[in-house]
């Protein structure tokens, strides 16, 4: 072992990403297993590199007992008296390392013979580790990949340092099309561990990932000035946002959709044409269901406490718009809101007080994982 070598594990640590110290301790475990099976060596054997020279130390640990009682194994165990000689600051129960009689033309032969395969074998697993750690840092961000294969299950994203993400037909936004090569942003939901290294699991439909996208594209939520309150999703079709600025004379629902909408529209692109809808909070539940349902006009809300419902009155030819398609425009205020939702127009109000009882209600259950 000489500074070459201990320069070649500098370049490793430039190269792989992991740092000196793994390398070092990687190579005293892979050199203290060969050792052991070499020289017929007990358990407590230890060694050392000196990670500026190269030199490699063995020793045998003890662990320090008060009485020749106690000692039930003499390769493993000494007694305190014996153990300060040659660390007089040992005490009972500590450990003390004994220095063993090996040359290093011994050690170098019994690394070169039989570390080398234990060593890259754990060199692998720390460079494993270290890479985990990068991208388990990332969950809950988006990420960028490049399509490198696709199944009917899934489409498998190349990372990069030999990492995958996968994106299952489930968290796929529907009507999408992937070619071998093409850049795709995916949210990370989760990092995995495996045998052949860190596995993502990925998502384009989860509702954290038009939050990112919206603070990627729009600066004033990026920087905190405005804030998002809410987002109910329904991937690839549509979506509603609440916002709120936390700055006096920013408009919130302004900064979000850009000028002439310009804002907005990159981020519908990157869903794939899915609306997304841009709405004020507001602390008062009437004002923010009125808001969420838009683009309907509100005539009025009438918010039920007791049974957490918010009855709405819209005009008679704003009715179908409040509703939405197959209800989805209510079905999202409601999710966004926190509120059941009853929309009635403003005719069919009026012929329930003159005794007509005939209603045309569209109701919403909440969600509360719409809620962020």
């Amino acid at each position: 072992m000489n500074r070459d070598f201990i320069g070649a594990l500098l370049q490793l640590n430039a190269e792989k990403g992991v740092p000196k110290e793994i390398l070092i301790e990687t190579l005293e475990q892979a050199i203290e297993s060969a050792y052991r099976r070499n020289a017929d060596a007990p358990e407590n054997v230890v060694v050392k590199v000196d990670p500026d020279s190269g030199q490699i130390s063995v020793y045998r640990e003890y662990e320090v007992v008060a009485t020749s009682e106690e000692i039930e194994d003499d390769q493993l165990q000494m007694l305190v008296a014996e153990a300060q000689k040659v660390d007089p600051a040992t005490g009972v129960g500590a450990k003390v390392r004994v220095p063993e009689n090996v040359t290093q033309a011994q050690l170098g032969r019994i690394a070169a013979q039989t570390a080398g395969q234990v060593y890259r074998q754990r060199l692998r697993e720390a460079e494993r580790d270290v890479v985990f750690q990068q991208y388990a840092s990332r969950e809950g961000e988006i990420m960028t990949g490049v399509v490198h294969r696709t199944t009917e299950s899934a489409v498998i994203l190349d990372m990069g340092k030999g990492v995958e993400a996968v994106l299952a037909v489930s968290e796929q936004l529907p009507g999408e099309h992937y070619r071998i090569g093409q850049h795709l942003k995916a949210y990370v939901l989760e990092v995995r561990r495996t045998t052949r290294g860190p596995v993502i699991v990925a998502s384009r439909t989860h509702r954290g990932f038009l939050r990112r996208l919206m603070e990627m594209e729009i600066p004033e939520i990026y920087n905190g000035t405005v804030v998002i309150r809410g987002i109910a999703r329904e991937a690839g079709s549509r979506s509603k946002v609440a916002v709120e600025s936390r700055q006096q004379g920013v408009d919130a629902k302004g900064a979000a959709v850009g000028q002439r909408g310009s804002r907005i529209q990159a981020i519908v692109a990157e869903l794939n044409g899915e609306k997304v809808d841009v709405v004020l909070w507001h602390e008062d539940p009437a004002q923010y269901v009125a808001e969420a349902l838009s683009p309907a006009e509100v005539l009025n809300v009438r918010i039920d406490e007791e049974h957490k419902i918010a009855n709405v009155v819209v005009p008679e030819r704003q009715l179908s718009l409040a509703i939405g398609k197959e209800g989805q425009n209510a079905r999202l205020a409601a999710k966004l809101t926190g509120w059941r939702i009853d929309i009635r127009s403003d005719a069919g109000v009026a012929a329930a007080a003159g005794g007509d009882e005939s209603r045309t209600p569209a109701e919403a259950p909440a969600d509360a994982e719409a809620k962020t």
